[in-house]
């Protein structure tokens, strides 16, 4: 005759057995039509963002490297009168400085003013290229728990129905596919939304720093040129 602590012990293990794992795939699945189209487009919207922090992330990189011999360089081929060879080292570089320092170079012998105003609109120019299509991760960054929010409400919508549909008694196996759409796309949004943010603020930073660079070799070309002969 098997003990009772035998028996409890056998209906532990058949508890255990078939108790309903958690896995994400289930989750969204079990979330009903509704939170799977929220789903796929929060996975959507996380796969823009990080295939453009991924191509600004390498372009800011490359951007970002200096030759700290360049601008000696310069000096002394600008103070030479070798300004065709200035001019090639510029474009050998192909860099976001260099560009800059290259349209100063074409200005030169002209009103040190208009040298300046060349040098600021190439500024602006390449200031809008490191900076493209990074607005679009501030905007995922926002919309995306917003999304997320989106299937929360559906979500409780579904689980009042179900309660509606049940003359007000309430079983949680009704109430699942609503909690379930509910809970996941709030979890998700905000997945993609924070990726998003830290994606767009490590982006910002870095380009902050490039736009410095620019800047500081800029006036260091200006007052190369302010220098008297």
């Amino acid at each position: 005759m098997r003990s009772f602590f035998q028996e409890n012990q056998e209906l532990l293990k058949e508890t255990v057995q078939d108790e309903k794992t958690l896995s994400i795939y289930n989750l969204i699945m079990d979330g009903g039509l509704g939170g799977q189209i929220i789903i796929a487009i929060l996975f959507v919207l996380l796969a823009v963002a990080l295939n453009i922090y991924f191509e600004r992330f390498f372009a800011i990189k490359s951007a970002s490297k200096e030759d700290e011999n360049f601008m000696n360089q310069i000096r002394e081929y600008v103070s030479d009168g070798k300004l065709e060879a200035a001019n090639s080292l510029c474009k050998s570089k192909n860099t976001p400085t260099s560009r800059l320092i290259s349209k100063g170079i074409s200005r030169i012998g002209k009103p040190l003013d208009d040298i300046n105003t060349a040098i600021e609109t190439a500024g602006k120019l390449e200031v809008y290229q490191l900076e493209k299509n990074v607005s679009v991760l501030a905007t995922i960054a926002g919309v995306a728990p917003m999304i997320g929010f989106l299937g929360t409400v559906i979500g409780m919508i579904i689980a009042i129905h179900e309660i509606a549909n049940a003359g007000g008694q309430i079983d949680i196996k009704l109430l699942s596919d609503g909690l379930y759409t509910a809970m996941t796309t709030t979890v998700a949004g905000l997945i993609v939304g924070i990726i998003a943010y830290i994606s767009y603020n490590h982006l910002v930073v870095r380009t902050d720093k490039v736009v410095y660079q620019m800047e500081a070799k800029s006036v260091e070309f200006l007052d190369l040129l302010n220098e008297p002969a």
